[in-house]
């Protein structure tokens, strides 16, 4: 059976491994939705793994919004911080002593060593180096030091960290799914830092450890990681594990095509009301389907349009029709999605989450009403927020509209009064303000009067709605009722006669 985490995958586990340094965003959560697919659709369980090892960068809270925006795109982690699991703990900042001892198996079989250089002299080091224009490296001051003179230094409480001892010869060949083998001189290889100062591992240790702990199969991860690939496949060598499938997701660009997404980009988009950053996209009515469809398909060598939900990612998902083609972020076709999915959804569900955007306004919702202008407004929406311009009118006892927009259009406000007050009488004449009863008598004033359609209705719909845009006049009306829709349309007349 598979098992996977966030970023990585495990024979038949897949987990998710983000760091609590900031918000969820677009790229993990694709990452996330990969690694759930593969764990799905293999019949394999999703692992959540916290990877806080920075703890410098920890950002309050970030941790709880990684929970909250998994469960809200509906990747239900199977094993996790919160709900613990047979492979805990979960959080690598409670794995120290894990660590540890795959530390001492790396320094013990000389595949690592500890390094006692301070950071002035690095820093120095690295100054001389930019002057000579060398890629800036750790020098190897501290390898070649005998064990016994770096167990004395330890003994005495000298700072140190533990650095991986990199072969300076020939070259690693480490395989790619997605990309097939990258080759790179070892000469060219860092001897990178394996343990902090404050005696937690750093990311290139914790995570390799890990993956052989929990079982990972797949590492399925950013293409950020690709600097550091050689790094990772020599440790893994190094303790003689046998190697997972690695997979190296497809770069986001920005909108115009042009360089790489970053987080920083969120702001540019939020003068739109776009958002790379899961929390936000709830917050501006965006659906966790039409989020999910459009991120799928953006590294993933489907057509472009197909439109799923999980359910069906799951049947149709494979990591060998995966692409690492860049992806350049196109907001129009997350629109599209997320209205597609809008659509799709039955009017019991689609009330339900128009409903807390209602609430939040103040606005005292009856359900049955609800029910009933979900088949008015359910094709103008593109975004679930999107309830508000259109259908707030109905849940008010009554709507102030501009006297600008009750003056239609080649008429002035007397004559825009004189309109309202017919179409008064018309309506206080009918037993019920259905669109059946209502709409022929209207019409028939329309064409009797010499007037057109849209001078009557246009009126009638600011007056009853408050809105010059809103969905169809008379079953809109219906939904209002006869005293509400009455009552707005006489409160008007007296508008338009102060004017």
């Amino acid at each position: 059976m598979l098992r996977s985490v966030y970023l990585v995958c495990q024979t038949c586990t897949y987990s998710l491994c983000p760091s609590p340094t900031g918000h969820l965003h677009l790229g993990g959560a694709r990452t996330a939705l990969y690694a759930y697919l593969l764990a799905k659709k293999t019949g394999g369980q999703f692992l959540l793994r916290i990877e806080d090892t920075d703890v410098s960068r920890t950002v309050p809270g970030a941790e709880q919004e990684i929970f909250d925006g998994l469960r809200w795109l509906g990747l239900n982690y199977d094993e996790g911080p919160d709900i613990g699991g047979p492979y805990g703990p979960y959080r690598q900042t409670e794995r120290r002593e894990i660590y540890h001892k795959y530390i001492d198996i790396l320094v013990k079989s000389g595949h690592a060593y500890p390094c006692f250089c301070t950071p002035e002299r690095l820093d120095a080091v690295r100054q001389e180096q930019q002057k000579l224009k060398v890629n800036p490296h750790y020098d190897g001051t501290c390898r070649v030091l005998a064990p016994d003179e770096a167990a004395r230094r330890i003994a005495n409480g000298e700072k140190h960290v533990v650095r991986f001892k990199m072969a300076q010869e020939g070259v690693t060949v480490a395989h790619d799914h997605l990309r097939g083998d990258i080759t790179l001189e070892n000469k060219q290889l860092n001897d990178q830092v394996l343990l902090k100062t404050d005696g937690l591992p750093t990311y290139h240790l914790a995570a390799m450890v890990d993956d052989h702990e929990m079982g990972i199969t797949h590492v399925v991860r950013g293409s950020e990681w690709l600097g550091t690939f050689p790094l990772h496949v020599n440790i893994v060598r190094a303790f003689g594990w046998e190697e997972p499938t690695w997979v190296h997701l497809s770069v986001f660009l920005k909108p115009s095509g042009k360089g790489k997404l970053s987080k920083r980009d969120s702001v540019d988009a939020n003068k739109d009301g776009y958002s790379v950053f899961i929390k936000d996209m709830q917050d501006l009515g965006f659906t966790p389907e039409g989020v999910l469809n459009w991120g799928a398909l953006m590294g993933w060598g489907v057509p472009e349009g197909d439109v799923m939900n999980l359910e069906q990612m799951v049947e149709r998902f494979s990591i060998d029709s995966l692409t690492p083609s860049p992806a350049a972020i196109n907001f129009q076709k997350l629109d599209h999605f997320n209205a597609t999915h809008i659509r799709l959804f039955t009017t019991e569900d689609l009330a339900a989450r128009l409903k807390p955007y209602f609430t939040r306004e103040g606005l005292n919702v009856n359900d049955d009403t609800l029910l009933k202008i979900i088949p008015l407004i359910r094709e103008r929406l593109v975004t679930l927020d999107d309830c508000l311009a259109f259908g707030s009118f109905f849940f008010k006892e009554d709507v102030t509209p501009n006297p600008e927009d009750l003056i239609a259009k080649g008429l002035d406000a007397k004559q825009s009064a004189q309109i309202a007050q017919r179409a008064y009488q018309i309506l206080v004449e009918q037993p019920t303000i259905s669109h059946e009863r209502c709409e022929p008598p209207l019409r028939a004033y329309v064409e009797e009067s010499g007037l057109n359609a849209n001078q009557v209705f246009g009126i009638l719909r600011v007056a009853t709605t408050g809105q010059k845009v809103s969905p169809p006049l008379f079953e809109s009306m219906e939904i209002i009722g006869r005293e509400k829709c009455l009552a707005r349309i006489k409160n008007a007349i007296e508008v338009l006669e102060k004017v």
